[in-house]
């Protein structure tokens, strides 16, 4: 897709022209993780979000019933402007769709959380490589060892997602990344993936597995796919969410989230 304007992307998107991953569109664009869930355990998630700020940073939070992102992406429609939805139910994944016009209702509360997706482009501008983007594939995710700070019915283990970084660059994508903790900020891990009971990166639990070329350093980031797997040990009886790596596009400017 050659569109940078995120509006003209979501329109392609809401179309069905677009049903792949979203990383690399509208560059310069905050992206966003989605959580959606009934008004009762609205409150139970955002506190869970707030005790768990680099996994779930929170964007924004819909009104009960509405499906418009009215801070972010006013006009956009949350039922329609993903490429593809999960929705799980009771625990188990139940399903994946590419709109949710037939599920929504007025009873249901959206949360867009902040994701890493959004710092690539300064990555790039900073000579950082970005794998997957290179390669054309969904970035790897790993369910970690990592526990999340309990809330309300919401407990589970954190994931993450993984860039191969070169040894000399590794500091500098900390750097990098560091600017924007609205989108996860820096990595939480760097080397050894078996310090966070990652067995295998050659076998992501979400997206695809990118190549590890000589001399560089798998450094792993906090990832809004959280939620998914909090979903499957929390077993609240809905939650909505993007498929991994299929984002909800913004309005908003990479650079006005940066902290100075």
């Amino acid at each position: 897709m050659a569109a940078t304007d995120p509006r003209v992307v979501r329109e392609q998107i809401r179309m069905g022209k677009w049903r792949r991953p979203t990383a690399g569109l509208a560059p310069g664009y905050v992206q966003a993780n989605l959580v959606i869930l009934p008004c009762e355990l609205a409150y139970d998630f955002l506190l869970f979000a707030q005790r768990n700020p680099k996994p779930c940073p929170v964007l924004e939070v819909t009104e009960v019933g509405s499906p418009e992102p009215i801070l972010s992406a006013p006009g956009a429609d949350l039922r329609k402007d993903l490429p593809r939805y999960r929705i799980f139910r009771e625990g188990r994944l139940a399903e994946e769709t590419t709109d949710l016009v037939e599920i929504w209702a007025p009873h249901l509360v959206a949360f867009l959380l902040g994701c890493s997706f959004s710092f690539e482009s300064a990555l790039l501008r900073a000579g950082v490589p970005v794998r997957h983007l290179e390669e054309g594939k969904n970035v790897p995710m790993f369910t970690t060892s990592l526990p999340c700070v309990p809330a309300g019915v919401f407990q589970g283990p954190q994931v993450v997602s993984m860039r191969p970084i070169p040894a000399p660059l590794v500091a500098r994508a900390v750097q990098v990344s560091g600017r924007f903790p609205a989108v996860h900020g820096a990595p939480i891990h760097i080397g050894d993936p078996g310090g966070i009971g990652i067995r295998d990166l050659e076998r992501p639990d979400f997206g695809e597995a990118v190549s590890i070329r000589p001399g560089e350093v798998p450094v792993f980031w906090a990832c809004g796919v959280t939620p998914q797997a909090v979903a499957l040990q929390a077993k609240p009886p809905l939650m909505i969410t993007h498929a991994p790596g299929h984002m909800f596009i913004t309005d908003l400017r990479d650079e006005s989230l940066a902290a100075l």
